[in-house]
């Protein structure tokens, strides 16, 4: 695969859905394609981020990783977005950041990206499902294409079985409970390969 740009976007307030940005780059990279990892700009109060030690430690490890721009998303052939549920829905974070797109929209410039989606909550039916779907509303209206795993690869089976995105269960120590490593970059991999074929196809 080559020419293939991917933006994995993602929030993270303690690590998780930063490691698994990590995972899907490095399975976007193994397929050929230019990746670029960015984050969405943190809206929390510093009273609420300095309440929790892991909270605070995890931005300030981050801070050198660039926040994500309405640019980014032009740039991109495909997007993975990686997101920690909030009662069955995307973070206040990710949803200020989509709902600054309507310029893009507008303009046509989303229609035909490639996107995914993957999330983690702290506990095994805690919303991820209902948090990939709910992101993907935003994608349908950006005329998106939605690149979801399925079952087309074992590593869904062994990482819980989502076929909407890769979920996973991180509990009070930021341990995830489910191995979702491959499952990661299987979905990355899947969604280079499906941006290259529209790519190629609407040249």
């Amino acid at each position: 695969m080559s020419n293939v740009k991917l933006a994995v976007i993602y929030y993270s307030s303690t690590g998780t859905n930063h490691k698994l940005a990590a995972w899907a780059e490095a399975g976007a990279k193994e397929a050929g394609a230019e990746v670029k990892v960015l984050k969405v700009p943190e809206l929390a109060p510093q009273t609420a981020i300095d309440s929790n030690p892991a909270w605070k430690a995890h931005l300030e490890a981050t801070k050198d990783v660039p926040e994500v721009t309405l640019n980014d998303l032009e740039w991109a052939d495909a997007i993975i977005f990686s997101v920690p549920t909030r009662f069955g829905n995307v973070p206040a974070q990710m949803k200020q950041f989509l709902d600054t797109t309507g310029g893009l929209w507008f303009q046509g410039k989303l229609a035909n990206k490639v996107v995914s989606a993957m999330a983690s909550a702290s506990n095994s039916h805690g919303g991820q499902e209902a948090t990939i779907l709910s992101l993907y509303t935003t994608m349908y209206h950006w005329g998106a294409i939605v690149a979801a795993p399925g079952y087309t690869d074992q590593s869904s089976f062994e990482a819980g079985g989502n076929p909407y995105g890769t979920s996973v269960t991180a509990d009070q120590d930021g341990n995830l409970k489910e191995n979702v490593e491959a499952a990661v970059k299987h979905q990355a991999k899947r969604t280079v390969t499906v941006a290259e074929s529209i790519k190629k196809g609407m040249q």
